[in-house]
């Protein structure tokens, strides 16, 4: 099956405006992404999805190739759908343009995620091991099913283990028995899945969880997911940017 990654871009970020072009090492954030997209051995090409002209100038300066699209977008998703309607791809990646850290190993794994013919998205997660994520609600938690695919995402800890959760809890008491996951933002979609999803409305977990992959699963789409063991953190907000060049830094 033939795959694009599509990076969307916006440059009006509630947080951190601009975070994108930011230079992390001398580079901008957005390259970081690009660099990294390209080394995927399974995607055929890479293209960066903006409302910015400051976006796509810098990309396209740096060589890479970035496409305008409307600045009305909500979501991520809906700047991809755009591209996606009017490119020939059996597999859509959303690769998010703040995630420097993101490993071409990655995005081949949640393409590969789509040999699955049950799945109609593909996505990946990473086991917790700090109480500290496990309750923060910027740290989106999954559960899945036995085959792998997910039954929920959700800002909350889950499981909630109701016996054991009380505010003196100690880490080996709760991972000496659950195994809670964290979900990592990247997404690959059978490029039908994704022009459906942009053109349904938003559904009731999703507006109360503000996560956009619950619209999949309150639709009835099935998304896989595959564990990775690498670290890998986005870029939120301005204070986001010492460990992420710190870990850019044990990495060369």
């Amino acid at each position: 099956m033939s795959s694009i990654i599509i990076i969307p871009a916006r440059y009006r970020s509630t947080r951190f405006p601009g975070k994108v072009l930011y230079p992390l090492r001398g580079i901008p954030v957005i390259q970081h992404v690009y660099k990294n997209s390209k080394l995927s051995k399974l995607a055929d090409d890479v293209i960066v999805a903006t409302d910015s002209e400051e976006i796509f100038n810098n990309v396209i300066s740096f060589g890479g190739k970035a496409i305008m699209t409307d600045r009305r977008h909500q979501s991520g998703t809906d700047r991809i759908a755009e591209v996606a309607s009017s490119i020939d791809y059996d597999i859509i990646v959303n690769v998010q343009g703040d995630e420097p850290l993101i490993k071409p190993e990655m995005i081949d794994k949640v393409i590969l995620l789509l040999e699955d013919k049950k799945a109609d998205i593909g996505t990946l997660i990473k086991r917790i091991t700090s109480l500290e994520e496990v309750s923060n609600p910027n740290v989106v938690k999954v559960v899945t099913n036995n085959k792998g695919f997910a039954l929920y995402f959700s800002r909350a800890p889950i499981p909630y283990c109701r016996d054991e959760w009380k505010e003196d809890i100690k880490l080996d008491e709760i991972f000496d028995k659950y195994v809670f996951y964290k979900h990592i933002g990247i997404y690959s979609y059978r490029r039908e899945i994704l022009l459906s999803l942009s053109n349904m409305k938003q559904t009731i977990l999703e507006k109360a969880e503000k996560l956009e992959q619950l619209r999949a699963l309150e639709n009835g789409f099935m998304i896989k997911t595959a564990e990775v063991f690498d670290e890998v953190y986005g870029i939120d907000t301005p204070q986001d940017i010492g460990r992420v060049e710190r870990c850019l830094s044990t990495s060369l």
